[in-house]
């Protein structure tokens, strides 16, 4: 019988368990680093929105329930701005010049309709635009509806808005044809060949017109908040991103 010897080379060794490869463990690792990061970075934005948010409500909500406060100056009206001044409670006297009344398209809560804004010309002569109110599609026409055209001195109350420029995501304004998707007053202004316009408005209050029409107090004072369950949302994602790269970590080392 012939016996050869056998080669070290060809003994054939037990298989040995390989030992994770680090550059994988690290890169799972620094992953669920970063996504953890960006999701608690998330979170704590949307916890900085919350509290922004209901500071901004407690503050409009203030204005709007103060007594009404006599109009800005003329000489101040370049620094009234939104954050300071919109909602604001406020009321003006003059004179309506509803023959440079704009309409502007509007969706409420009682259907298709119009907002009216007619210039109300102060003692002073400057013009300050007042949204009386929504009418209905079949009364756009100002002849159906004259009687509601209060003529003579008047005195309005109202919340104070900025004005709308430009339009709506969808629509944009066409002071040329006459149609309004927004609440632009200075453009209306300069449509109507009017000088020394407030840049903002009066939403009036829901004082009756003769005749029913236009219909005030229809302005909608709310802010949608979900800021809470956003940053919820944002912290669960960050918890769930610490499970995943722990169960891909293991399931590497096991390998």
């Amino acid at each position: 019988m012939n016996d050869r010897p056998v080669s070290e080379d060809t003994v054939p060794e037990p298989n040995a368990p390989k030992a994770p490869r680090k550059s994988r463990l690290i890169g799972i690792g620094l992953l669920t680093l970063f996504f953890f990061s960006v999701f608690i970075a998330l979170g704590a934005w949307q916890i900085e929105r919350l509290s922004w948010k209901l500071d901004l409500i407690a503050r409009v909500d203030a204005r709007v329930h103060a007594p009404a406060a006599q109009l800005p100056d003329e000489a101040a009206w370049g620094s009234v701005d939104a954050a300071n001044d919109e909602y604001r409670h406020v009321t003006a006297s003059g004179r309506f010049l509803h023959d440079r009344s704009a309409l502007v398209y509007a969706s409420t809560e009682r259907g298709p309709g119009y907002w009216v804004l007619t210039p109300l010309q102060l003692d002073n002569g400057a013009i300050v635009y007042v949204n009386r109110g929504w009418v209905p599609t079949d009364r756009k026409e100002a002849s159906s509806r004259a009687e509601g055209d209060t003529a003579g001195p008047v005195q309005v109350t109202g919340l104070l808005r900025i004005t709308e420029p430009g339009g709506t995501l969808l629509r944009s304004n066409d002071p040329a044809e006459g149609r309004w998707y927004s609440r632009d007053v200075e453009a209306m202004g300069k449509t109507a060949g009017l000088s020394r316009v407030a840049p903002f408005f009066i939403d009036a209050d829901d004082t009756p017109n003769q005749g029913g029409l236009p219909v005030g107090g229809l302005t909608i004072v709310k802010f949608p908040n979900s800021h809470l369950s956003y940053a919820l949302t944002w912290f669960a994602m960050a918890a769930l991103s610490l499970v995943g790269g722990a169960i891909l970590i293991r399931a590497e080392r096991r390998r």
